[in-house]
């Protein structure tokens, strides 16, 4: 349902975020969306082109007297991020997502709200759909399967585009154009444990670790935010004899893990000095987490197990988490302060019946300068006997400051708002650097409305910062 104080203008772009909303879109489950956007087209007597990937091209003639200027491609994701906190019942495959407008922002209850990329495919079909527009010849490229991997992009079949002008509309800060992003890859390591069978006169542990934010392994990572991995790995790393039983932590490569648990079984007597022990963590956490991670909890409470790994191989675990690479590596040099060359996410932890399950990602601007990177994880697989499945990568985005685009943007901007934005490059992977390789004599810029937290189930959208955002969209358009 449209909440009473749901925005209104601009009219059509709304509408669309509505209705997209109600359409579940997660990674590889795109047809519905897809097919609410090609419907669009047809009503409207548009054309429309799709790849075997499903990527498709909706091509929005030129209003009257704009027939010869040049072709722009307004380019978005369909896909979204699905995280939920733990006591919110929602299957994203299936249910609408509950929008919530709250001080100023709109969000989602207790979800993903889907803004990445939501909100630009929605200005991507005003502009098809707002007939007092005008426009010159446009391509509305809308990808698939972004989230997991950038798959969509990696597969376009590039020959459903001819214009040499793109507009991304995928990043997150009002008053700021992007002309450059990280590229990345990531690794997936597995090993199968011998489990034994549980003792029945040992204690029987559930840790449970909720009240982390989470969010964006990009573009938060400098944030310093709590790894629910990491941390839950802390509270045992000390304790002697603990032998593990399941490990449930984390959603995807690209999310900074809030939540989860660790089952378990130690001697008898020790679950009380362990639970003293979580309570000074979680104090000492709080004294140098991030506000946004103030609200952890840490819960310890009696469980049953039927069988464990051996306390020596649960060492093995213990020492892993504890050796893996997590968080900002490396900044930039030249760019701001906060700008991460290097990155890692240690995303995913799962242990069921005795078979580990690792998944971590990493970015970069320069791949030469992560390769040490590359080889500590590679050296912790070989020294704890994982075997590496290699995530496919993707490339960067090389600054272009130079770019006619930026310039005329940068110049409009400022007309139009008064100041000059700032021009910066993202530490997350857009599509532009793989597009940017299909389509090389491409000129490309990116700038989205501002959205906090994204991929997480904090991710709000500022709505003050849409109708400027399409303002300025609309002028630029105008004036290429």
């Amino acid at each position: 349902m449209k909440p009473d104080d749901y925005p209104s203008q601009p009219a059509h772009l709304w509408e669309h975020f509505y209705r997209i909303s109600r359409i579940p879109r997660p990674s590889g489950q795109e047809a519905a969306v897809r097919q609410y956007v090609i419907d669009q087209a047809e009503q409207r007597d548009c054309s429309w082109r799709m790849d075997a990937q499903g990527n498709t091209v909706i091509l929005v003639p030129a209003s009257p007297g704009l027939e010869q200027r040049p072709v722009v491609i307004v380019q978005n994701h369909l896909d979204m991020v699905t995280v939920k906190t733990e006591d919110k019942q929602h299957d994203f495959a299936t249910q609408p997502l509950e929008l919530v407008v709250d001080d100023g922002w709109l969000r989602a209850d207790r979800t993903t709200l889907g803004a990445d990329n939501g909100i630009g495919c929605a200005a991507a079909l005003a502009l098809m759909t707002d007939q007092s527009i005008a426009h010159p010849p446009l391509e509305l490229l809308f990808t698939v399967d972004e989230e997991t991997g950038l798959g969509g992009a990696l597969n376009l079949d590039a020959s459903l585009l001819t214009g040499q002008l793109m507009l991304n509309l995928d990043t997150e800060d009002w008053n700021e154009l992007y002309v450059g992003c990280a590229g990345g890859g990531g690794w997936q390591l597995t090993r199968t444990f011998e489990t034994e069978p549980a003792a029945a006169q040992d204690e029987h542990w559930l840790l449970t670790l909720k009240g982390l934010s989470g969010g964006h392994s990009g573009v938060q990572i400098h944030e310093q935010l709590g790894n629910a991995i990491k941390l839950l790995g802390q509270c045992l790393f000390d304790q002697q004899d603990i032998r593990l039983a399941g490990i449930d932590v984390g959603v995807a490569h690209n999310v900074i893990p809030r939540e989860g648990q660790v089952g378990f079984t130690c001697p008898a007597g020790r679950g009380a000095a362990l639970g003293q022990r979580l309570d000074e963590l979680q104090q000492q956490w709080r004294d140098y987490l991030p506000a946004a991670d103030r609200d952890l909890a840490l819960t310890l409470q009696t469980a049953s197990f039927e069988s464990a790994l051996s306390a020596r191989d649960s060492r093995v675990i213990l020492d892993l988490v504890a050796a893996f690479p997590h968080g900002a590596q490396a900044y930039s040099l030249a760019q701001p302060a906060d700008l991460v060359d290097i990155s890692a996410n240690l995303a995913v932890l799962r242990l069921d019946r005795g078979s580990l399950f690792l998944e971590s990602s990493f970015r970069f601007f320069n791949e030469a300068q992560s390769l040490p990177l590359q080889q500590t994880v590679l050296a912790l697989a070989t020294a704890f006997g994982l075997e590496v499945t290699p995530v496919a990568g993707y490339p960067g985005w090389q600054p272009d400051f130079d770019s006619p685009l930026l310039e005329r943007a940068a110049t409009l901007h400022e007309r139009l708002f008064g100041g000059r934005p700032a021009v910066k490059a993202i530490h997350a992977g857009l599509e532009c650097g793989i597009l940017k390789g299909k389509k090389p004599d491409a000129d490309i810029l990116s700038f989205g409305p501002t959205i906090r937290g994204a991929h997480s189930p904090t991710e709000r959208l500022l709505i003050a910062t849409v109708p400027p955002f399409w303002q300025f969209l609309l002028a630029l358009l105008a004036d290429i």
